[in-house]
């Protein structure tokens, strides 16, 4: 390749990089989000911002890369505000060097101090707990701790998705936190022991396992159950929900596993201030009321109601350890997970 070539190659990959696409053109009055979570659960929020604002927004949906690609976009990237789920992504983001500090009272009375960065690089908007879906017709057992997990008395009942998901690595890692590597890693083989099958499929696909008579436990986030049962478009996963009921596990100190979904400012912002308007009304029991009844979650906010099906459910406390020390124990859980090949 000559040298003018060579300039070509190099000028090509470069517009790549800086050029902004059209419908990203930043205006005044707008915001752009770049979003992990699907359209259907976040444009309804969009649209209430805008209906109370004026601002317009911009929406960018991906199931993976989006950090990778602002990250890629540097300076020339329009994304304003980034959504996300998993205290493993929002402190990902953060580490790469994607986002900046937001100093808002607004957001610091919305949120718990636990469900947010000390520094305020991130933001939990909703909280999801890793439970169990018990089979109603197989198991007659009303509580159940993530230490019982291990029993042998479950050998061979237990369904759960790959043990290097993102969720499970989370549940992992608190429960290192609680008890330690040795104990960890013997509970650990404990429940690789008890599983009716090699780890696979998503959560959903936990519960139709359960559904079938594969397993009599399966273990996933609350939220899946509420999704299941309301779809009118797969009428079958109705079924599966119905065979299921939810119990909440307990670590020793009485407290449930919770995992987040959140928000972060980019680093290069160019509508920094409307970003902050949004981020503020993402944050307000409007918008976690209504992101509850959307996807049933549970808001973040102490004194926001839950949905009538996610109280169906029933309560729960949370585990008190901070989300900042479960992202510091995911890469020794993660590798904990392959030291007992829990896949196998």
């Amino acid at each position: 390749m000559n040298i003018f070539s060579k300039l070509l190659a190099c000028l090509s990959l470069l517009s790549v990089v800086v050029i902004v696409p059209p419908a990203f053109a930043q205006e005044n009055d707008e915001v752009t989000v770049y979003s992990y979570r699907q359209p259907f659960l976040i444009k309804p929020l969009l649209e209430a911002f805008t209906a109370e604002t004026g601002i317009k927004t911009n929406f960018l949906f991906a199931k993976k890369g989006l950090l990778e690609r602002v990250e890629i976009e540097g300076r020339n990237s329009p994304a304003d505000v980034i959504l996300t789920v998993d205290i493993g992504r929002l402190t990902q983001a953060v580490r790469q060097g994607i986002t900046q500090p937001v100093i808002s009272a607004v957001l610091e009375g919305n949120i718990p101090a636990i469900y947010q960065d000390p520094e305020g690089h991130w933001f939990g908007l909703t909280r999801r707990a890793r439970v169990v879906y018990a089979s109603k017709n197989r198991v007659r057992e009303n509580e159940i701790s993530y230490e019982d997990l291990a029993d042998p008395k479950w050998k061979g009942r237990i369904c759960i998705r790959d043990g290097q998901h993102a969720y499970n690595v989370a549940l992992f890692a608190a429960f290192l936190e609680h008890h330690g590597r040795a104990k960890t890693k013997k509970w650990l083989e404990g429940v690789r022991d008890n599983l009716a099958r090699s780890p696979v499929g998503n959560d959903r696909e936990q519960v139709k396992a359960v559904f079938v008579g594969e397993c009599d436990i399966a273990i996933g986030n609350t939220y899946y159950l509420g999704v299941m049962q309301t779809n009118d478009e797969k009428p079958e996963q109705k079924e599966w929900a119905d065979s299921v009921r939810i119990l909440f596990p307990t670590f020793e100190n009485g407290e449930t596993h919770v995992n987040l979904s959140g928000m972060v400012m980019a680093k290069h912002a160019p509508n920094r201030e409307n970003a902050q308007k949004l981020m503020e009304f993402l944050s307000s029991e409007k918008a976690q009321q209504l992101y509850a009844q959307l996807n049933f979650e549970y808001p973040v906010g102490e004194d926001v109601p839950w949905s009538l099906r996610t109280r169906s459910w029933g309560a729960f406390e949370a585990d008190g350890i901070a989300l900042e020390t479960i992202a510091k124990n995911r890469k020794p859980a993660s590798r904990l997970v392959d030291e007992v090949d829990f896949n196998r």
